[in-house]
Order: C-alpha cells, then sequence, then structure tokens
C-alpha cells in the first residue's frame, strides 16, 4: 500500500496552470526528488501536498485519508512536515526552543496546568526539552543547543529546520532545495542525514537543483516541465530519458 497517492492533482492561478494532471505514489520509507527547471511547478506541487494551497482539481491521499484541501496545520498534524527553500527559523529563540515549538500539537497540557505550571505541566515540558535534544543530537547540532538560531552558519540553520520537521512526529518529510548554498563537504553531509532519516522509518521527499545529489540519494525521481509531470523512474531510467535531457539535465546528465 502507497503511503501517498496523487491523483490528477492540478493548481490554477487564473488563466496560469502552474501544475496540471499530476499523478504518482510514493511507498514508506522512500526518498523520492521531484526536480525540473525554474518555474516548472515544484514548490505549488509541494504547498497543495502540504495545505497551503488548494488543489484546483485533483485528490491527494496520505495514509488511507484523502487530504486535499485540508488546511495546512491539520496535514501537519496527520503527519506532514516540510522546510522551506528560504529558511524559517525562528532567529531570537534558542536552538533548541526552535525543535520545542514544533513538538505543540502533541503537548496535552491544558490552559490551568500552564498557568500554574502543575507537575504535569513541568513533566510534560522536560519530556518536550528532553525529546527535542535528541533531534538535535541526530542532526549534530546538540552543542549548539542554547545558542540562538539567527547566529548559526547556514548550514546548521538547514539542519535545524529538519529536526524541527522531524520534532513534529511527522512520517512524511518535505524538503525544499536542502543543499542550497551549501559547499560540497555539507551537501555530503546532508545526503548522509536524509539517508539516516530514512532508516528511521520516514518518508522523504526532496525539490532539488543539485542533479549529483539527486541521483545519489533518490529512490525515484518525478519530472516536471511547465508544470507538466514528464517523466517518472529511478536515477539511471531519468538520467537516460531524453525528454528529461532535453527540458532539464542536458549534457551534465551524461
Amino acid at each position: 500500500m502507497s503511503l501517498l497517492d496523487i491523483r490528477g492533482v492540478s493548481k490554477h492561478f487564473g488563466g496560469i496552470r502552474a501544475i496540471e494532471d499530476i499523478s504518482f505514489s510514493l511507498k514508506s520509507s522512500t526518498i523520492m526528488s521531484i526536480i525540473g527547471p525554474n518555474g516548472a511547478g515544484k514548490t505549488t506541487l509541494f504547498n497543495c501536498l502540504t495545505g497551503f494551497i488548494k488543489p484546483t482539481k485533483g485528490t491527494i491521499v496520505f495514509a488511507g485519508t484523502d487530504i486535499s484541501g485540508f488546511s495546512a496545520d491539520r496535514v501537519t498534524r496527520l503527519g506532514i512536515a516540510r522546510t522551506f527553500q528560504n529558511i524559517r527559523l525562528f532567529g531570537g529563540m534558542t536552538v533548541i526552543e526552535n525543535v520545542m515549538v514544533a513538538q505543540h500539537a502533541t503537548i496535552r497540557s491544558n490552559l490551568f496546568s500552564i498557568i500554574t505550571r502543575t507537575g504535569t505541566f513541568k513533566e510534560t515540558e522536560r519530556s518536550v526539552r528532553e525529546t527535542a535534544y535528541e533531534y538535535l543530537e541526530f542532526m549534530g547540532l546538540e552543542s549548539a543547543a542554547e545558542h540562538t538560531a539567527g547566529s548559526l552558519p547556514y548550514g546548521a540553520q538547514r539542519r535545524l529546520e529538519i529536526a524541527r520537521t522531524l520534532a513534529t512526529g511527522a512520517s512524511l518529510i518535505l524538503l525544499d532545495e536542502p543543499t542550497a548554498g551549501m559547499n560540497p563537504l555539507e551537501t555530503d553531509g546532508m545526503m548522509q542525514m536524509i539517508k539516516n532519516i530514512r532508516e528511521m522509518g520516514k518518508t522523504v521527499i526532496i525539490i532539488e537543483h543539485d542533479m549529483k545529489f539527486v541521483m545519489g540519494i533518490s529512490d525515484r525521481i518525478v519530472v516536471l516541465d511547465h508544470g507538466v509531470k514528464i517523466a517518472e523512474g529511478m536515477p539511471k531510467e531519468i538520467k537516460n530519458n531524453p525528454l528529461v535531457i532535453e527540458a532539464y539535465l542536458g549534457k551534465e546528465a551524461h
């Protein structure tokens, strides 16, 4: 059974067809990359999957539930979390506080316990902090736990964003250009971290322009061009697909 089924999803903005009739399925514990030239519709598709915009038509089925048109917070509670192309951290908060905030959907303390700081609230707060620290360790950020998020180097901020998505408890993680702005060493580290996330039993979808990274990490690749899916397959199949080479990869694919 597929974890995610995209069926004929389209999004129109007036007369502009940002994506048209996109369909694919994704199994659990899989890494899929979505590639294509600028303006191909990749981020629009991410926005539809995560509830930031509602598809014009088509269905999105996640873990057996039709989530088409669900709000972003409801989608997150169901188990889908994302990062953004432009980093969106709480720069004035500490690194660990950024991760703790992401666990809000799992916190069950009521208003009275928060105001009076009852034993239940304190126990919940302790548990949330411990869990947040575990995610920071996983992403190699434990030494920066009490630093402000805005003071971190760029690559570390990217990793903090991913730690925050993991802290939501999501089973499907969407990463929008996770290696953007990174040097080769940081990119190699990110590749290994994403593979480790899959080993946790998570499923990952990536938007990425670094073709070496895409070919090295993906189980499957979906290719968009002008809002339409033109290819889908394993990295080797995509690399040698004439339509893909013409639309996006060009001579670099060889």
